[in-house]
């Protein structure tokens, strides 16, 4: 698959400006791979994961039909070995689909990055780098610009780094100042203790750091129903690009047509200013 990544914007409008007023916000549907299946773990807990798909590309095809537009996708093993694992799932899954998707887990070095967009991922999202080799990051930036994402995941608003399994002293806004200038196109902030328990997205931690840098913000972590998003629409334009599901789409918690009629019509609404149905 070949994707061309290179959008024109009005004159006088930056990337952030255009995106904000024209286009709604994204809702990445999301596929974790542990072992070539599809699953969800409960706060990172990888002995607490549940298995939703043996073929996590028949999983990705489902989320196509369904409306969906971006495919937010994690290599668990990855995450915790340092290195690729699930690469027969993800090269499924990018011969299944044509939308585009980005994908973090084990992603460490120069030529693993340069091998997935190679490969036709579209973005590659780059998380225990950011902390332990942030050289790395800056390269990656200039060398794919657009194609680099920044992923925060944090507990208690501390980095969590090697797939969850160590906390630094790192906050995660300090994190993400640090990036500001290499030329990151999004960053993806994970509330841990959220993530798979339904329990609701935490808004405010993800508003607070959106507020606090220039990044575009995908909020993850317990996005769970239309009460979520319609809370991140209603701040989206501090810098909220995008929110991530993945349990509730799978119990039927969220549907995807509703979700997607939602983002649209505060799109349309922003665009059209006060007053807009």
């Amino acid at each position: 698959m070949t994707l061309d990544l290179n959008i024109w914007y009005p004159s006088g409008l930056d990337w952030f400006t255009y995106r904000h007023r024209n286009a709604p916000m994204i809702i990445f549907p999301a596929i974790d791979l542990k072992d070539g299946q599809a699953v969800r773990l409960l706060r990172g807990e990888m002995e607490s994961a549940t298995v939703f798909n043996d073929d996590p590309a028949d999983q990705a095809r489902a989320f196509a039909a369904a409306g969906f537009e971006w495919l937010h996708l994690v290599d668990l093993n990855g995450a915790f070995e340092g290195r690729p694992v699930n690469r027969p799932a993800v090269e499924a899954i990018l011969a299944a689909i044509e939308m585009p998707l980005q994908l973090g887990g084990g992603i460490r070095d120069m030529a693993t990055i340069e091998a997935w967009l190679e490969a036709g991922v579209a973005r590659v999202i780059l998380g225990t780098a950011a902390v332990k080799d942030p050289d790395l990051v800056r390269q990656a930036c200039r060398s794919f610009p657009g194609r680099i994402v920044l992923g925060i995941d944090a507990r208690d608003g501390r980095v969590a780094v090697e797939g969850w399994a160590e906390v630094s002293d790192l906050a995660a806004e300090d994190l993400a100042r640090r990036f500001e200038d290499a030329g990151a196109a999004a960053l993806v902030y994970t509330d841990i203790d959220r993530d798979g328990a339904l329990g609701g997205a935490n808004v405010g931690a993800t508003v607070a750091l959106a507020e606090r840098t220039a990044l575009p913000v995908i909020a993850s972590g317990g996005v769970a129903s239309l009460d979520d998003i319609a809370a991140f629409l209603a701040v989206a334009d501090v810098g909220i690009e995008g929110v991530i599901s993945g349990r509730a789409l799978y119990d039927g918690r969220l549907d995807p047509a509703s979700a997607m009629a939602l983002v649209k019509g505060g799109a349309t609404a922003a665009r059209e200013g006060p007053g807009a149905c």
